[in-house]
């Protein structure tokens, strides 16, 4: 059985979404985070010593096997659930298309926008070289963003048309692109967002996860 160690909205929204996708068995230990700090509970770092969500576990060989990484666990998912779906055929130009797109997610666009969203809570007076950060951060925001916003024109899904994992990975940053951009700003990648919110698997995923703050309506 697949075990979702799922913080309450947080990222591994994702793989809920995922697994809902595949119409998989799967069971979610759900962890809150503290209201005040809103930092993760110590009891993920029991499942792992990092303390993050999303985190894996199966069993399916007879040893709990602890996968973390959102990336990481979409292609497990994938590779040993998927039977062929939401990714392209191995050794095509579409399946290296969409590693590139599937890392590119956390390893790149997140980086940016996390970094908006910590350094948006200090104070100018107390961290004059905050401003200057703040240029930096949002160039870098704006560069991948409307790369982003580009790949996506005229297409519904970013590898091939057609969804697939690699979509689900980046519905992240389409998630929390409207706290810094209004939706007429990323027209192509508004619309991606909202195609991602009426998957019917997302729904389930949703009402299965909990309350999320980048979901519908938020």
């Amino acid at each position: 059985m697949l075990k979702v160690h799922h913080l309450n909205n947080s990222r591994s929204q994702r793989i809920l979404w995922l697994l809902e996708e595949l119409e998989l068995d799967y069971e979610i230990v759900q962890y809150q985070r503290d209201k005040l700090t809103t930092l993760a509970p110590p009891e993920l770092e029991q499942v792992h010593q990092l303390g993050k969500s999303p985190m894996l576990t199966d069993n399916k060989d007879g040893n709990d096997r602890i996968i973390i990484e959102s990336g990481a666990i979409i292609d497990y998912i994938l590779r040993h659930y998927g039977q062929g779906r939401l990714q392209p055929e191995l050794g095509t130009d579409d399946y290296e298309e969409y590693l590139q797109w599937l890392h590119y997610g956390e390893g790149s666009a997140a980086l940016p926008m996390m970094l908006k969203l910590y350094t948006s809570r200090l104070s100018p007076s107390e961290h004059p070289s905050s401003a200057a950060l703040q240029i930096r951060i949002n160039d870098e925001l704006q560069r991948h963003l409307g790369y982003l916003d580009q790949a996506l024109d005229g297409v519904d899904w970013l590898v091939g048309n057609s969804l697939s994992g690699a979509d689900i990975q980046l519905s992240f940053i389409a998630e929390v692109a409207p706290l810094m951009y209004s939706g007429s700003a990323l027209p192509n990648l508004e619309l991606f967002r909202q195609r991602c919110h009426s998957r019917p698997a997302y729904r389930r995923a949703l009402s299965r996860g909990g309350i999320y703050a980048y979901g519908p309506g938020k």
